[in-house]
């Protein structure tokens, strides 16, 4: 009887002792083998032409740019090698925008080492699959964005930190935008943090030339 052929597998992610963690529950499989690991999104096309993965394991929020776009990349330059999504984004936006952009599955952190080796497993041999959580809104969503015929703009963000990162284009401070949404001013903060890491930017000024750019902040 011949054996099923080893699934060779490229980790993208900028948490070393998640990778450290991931890498043990996959190689511990048998039939699945890290066979390199990125920290950038930088580092993926590279990797895959080095190392010929027959999966890559992406997350989302990376130090340089997002997973999101580095998936688009990669389909772009190597549409036969599938990406599966595995992020602690759970929301609808980060969902549809890895959609678009030609993932194959998409897993929320903190899945099972079981339900982590089925989904390798199904997208390496060219299946779709998705978390629990995550499977009951994938039609919706994507019928959703047929029927809007235009994606959000800054897919990195939420619906939520547009709304913040709106506000502050619009010259609101953080109190401000507190009050406009109606929300504790510390969570305006949290959200500013998130939005500075995600558009990789480290001022105001910088976040707010960022907005305009795409639109926001303006009447």
């Amino acid at each position: 009887m011949d054996e099923k052929p080893v699934v060779r597998v490229l980790i993208v992610d900028d948490h070393p002792l998640f990778r450290a963690g991931l890498r043990g529950a996959l190689d511990t499989a048998g039939d699945i083998r890290v066979v390199a690991e990125a920290e950038t999104a930088g580092e993926v096309p590279d990797a895959v032409a080095a190392h010929r993965p027959d999966v890559v394991l992406m997350d989302i929020a990376l130090p340089d740019v997002s997973g999101i776009e580095a998936t688009r990349v990669l389909a772009g330059r190597a549409p036969d090698v599938p990406v599966l999504m595995l992020t602690m984004s759970a929301d609808d936006d980060s969902l549809l925008h890895a959609l678009s952009a030609g993932a194959r599955g998409y897993l929320v952190k903190g899945a099972g080492r079981d339900a982590v080796l089925h989904a390798v497993r199904t997208v390496a041999e060219g299946g779709a699959v998705f978390g629990p959580e995550i499977a009951g809104r994938v039609a919706a969503l994507l019928s959703g964005a047929r029927r809007s015929g235009a994606a959000p703009v800054l897919p990195m963000l939420t619906a939520r930190e547009r709304e913040v990162l709106d506000l502050v284009a619009r010259g609101f401070n953080n109190h401000r935008v507190a009050r406009e949404l109606m929300v504790a001013e510390k969570t305006v903060r949290n959200h500013v943090g998130h939005i500075f890491d995600k558009l990789q930017v480290s001022t105001r000024a910088e976040a707010v030339a960022r907005a305009r750019d795409a639109g926001l902040g303006v009447d």
